[in-house]
């Protein structure tokens, strides 16, 4: 099998077929990676705009998009049967013909024939992020005297990305964000930011993004100065208690491999681990 393959574009055609294969990367975490979200060739056609297919005599065997990406473009996939070498290579024609500078890929963890694929192709692990889960319950965690948890509701973009700046240390995606972008995201109604103030200073914050299927915790931080007091626990709670009021069944959280402290206090209060996903880079020459 995979002789005689061939590397084309994706056609309307294939949606069944990519549907399956899909489905077929699901059943193992060892094959996993960043792929559209549909599951059936209807979602799929509203979804998927743009990819390529390895396609061996009508049988469809791997797939890879190229979405847009923070500063460049991303792989959905590649998801293959058979080595994925091929699809890496017509992602990366497509991002050089439209003057991506960057290309990135997300792969679990586990999912070693991949990495060795994209490593071979170049790309480089940026940092591996470990999601957990757990159910919305009472935390118990107050915060340490002279500071408070507020919710923000009249967001000052360049108080958030100072805030941002100091307590990430690694993967600052949101610092990209122009202003617009920052305040339409917080001023939907499922999207909430609450800080933790020492005074009138923040030092610490908490986004919670509510969805029918759960909520994300998709970013706790606090400044260097104000760590080990307890700060992130109590923002951690406050996520917890409102993804708990809003009715959510479950909330997920994540962190980069080199936020110890915050991967301890998830392991340590029981959350669930799902999985690691690999971030990688390749810097393409215009």
């Amino acid at each position: 099998m995979g002789v005689m393959a061939r590397t084309r574009p994706l056609e309307t055609g294939d949606l069944p077929a990519l549907a399956e294969l899909l489905l077929w990367m699901d059943a193992d975490p060892a094959r996993r990676v960043l792929a559209p979200e549909g599951r059936n060739p209807e979602a799929l056609a509203f979804e998927v705009e743009e990819g390529w297919v390895l396609d061996e005599e009508g049988e469809l065997l791997g797939y890879v998009g190229l979405v847009p990406f923070w500063r460049g473009a991303a792989l959905e996939g590649p998801v293959a049967r058979i080595h994925p070498a091929p699809l890496i290579e017509a992602a990366l024609r497509a991002a050089r013909k439209k003057g991506v500078s960057t290309v990135y890929a997300f792969p679990t963890e586990e999912n070693e024939g991949l990495r060795l694929a994209l490593e071979a192709a170049g790309f480089g692990p940026v940092h591996t992020t470990h999601f957990y889960e757990t159910e919305p319950k009472e935390l118990g965690f107050a915060p340490p005297e002279g500071v408070r948890i507020e919710e923000v509701e009249a967001l000052d973009p360049e108080v958030y990305r100072q805030l941002y700046k100091a307590a990430d240390e690694g993967w600052s995606l949101r610092l990209s964000w122009n202003d617009l972008e920052l305040l339409e995201h917080f001023a939907a109604p499922e999207n909430r930011l609450f800080f933790a103030y020492e005074g009138e200073e923040p030092v610490g914050m908490v986004e919670l993004e509510l969805t029918p299927e759960g909520a994300e915790v998709a970013y706790l931080g606090v400044v260097p100065e104000a760590r080990g007091r307890g700060i992130g626990q109590a923002l951690l709670a406050t996520a917890l208690q409102e993804a708990k009021a809003a009715g959510s069944p479950v909330v997920r959280v994540r962190a980069h491999d080199h936020e110890k402290e915050a991967r301890r206090l998830y392991e340590r209060l029981g959350f669930t681990p799902l999985e690691a996903v690999v971030t990688y880079a390749k810097e393409l020459s215009r």
